[in-house]
């Protein structure tokens, strides 16, 4: 094939496949490498990244540096972010027996946001029956435990359910979570633990919302 000047080559389709080759100097040597292999393994720099299409995908465990800002934190990598839904549900004294939940407008749903490793939830649920067990009730479901410590740092984490309706108490509800957790405490205004005794079999609760610190 004779010689043609680049301009005079077919342009070729894209995307690149990657497996693409192109002749190299290495060593003194003519060589050729697939395109897939220009930047492999090698830190790129530049001044500027602009994608008009796709996502930039990292492996896990990795994620956006920042140690090149001033700070005096343990990390400042930022190495997950997701968002979800969750199931909010009620348990009493850890039991769920007889339990059900409406499936209208206000059955047990909710939603999750993760940056990094803040967690803050939202969710409601509507009973349909409070089932027969007792105790301390709780809100389970989390889609994280919170973060593992010592006892002694107290909860690591308080929110609200913003609204209720069929309990037979008024007072506001206080959400606690407390370490290495997977469940919400429900608390009155005046730091009494609630128990299946102040819910009927529709109360309501929504406009739960928490944020807390997972591992």
């Amino acid at each position: 094939m004779a010689d043609k000047k680049i301009s005079a080559l077919t342009s070729a389709s894209t995307p690149l496949a990657g497996t693409e080759v192109l002749p190299i100097v290495q060593s003194g040597a003519t060589v050729k490498v697939a395109v897939s292999d220009l930047t492999a393994g090698r830190a790129i720099s530049a001044t500027q990244l602009t994608l008009t299409t796709g996502n930039v995908i990292v492996a896990n465990g990795q994620g956006v540096d920042f140690s090149a800002t001033p700070g005096t934190g343990t990390s400042e990598l930022l190495a997950d972010y997701e968002t979800g839904t969750w199931t909010p549900a009620i348990a009493f004294g850890g039991g769920t027996t007889g339990i059900t939940y409406s499936t209208g407008n206000f059955a047990n749903t909710g939603y999750y946001t993760k940056v990094g490793n803040v967690v803050t939830l939202v969710g409601g649920l509507t009973l349909t029956s409070k089932g027969s067990s007792t105790g301390v009730a709780t809100i389970t479901g989390l889609p994280f435990a919170t973060k593992s410590g010592p006892p002694y740092l107290g909860p690591e984490a308080s929110g609200i359910v913003s609204n209720s309706g069929g309990l037979t108490t008024l007072t506001g509800i206080f959400l606690f979570a407390d370490h290495t957790a997977s469940t919400l405490s429900l608390y009155t205004g005046a730091n009494v633990a609630f128990t299946d005794a102040q819910f009927t079999n529709s109360t309501t609760l929504y406009g739960i919302s928490i944020t807390y610190i997972t591992n």
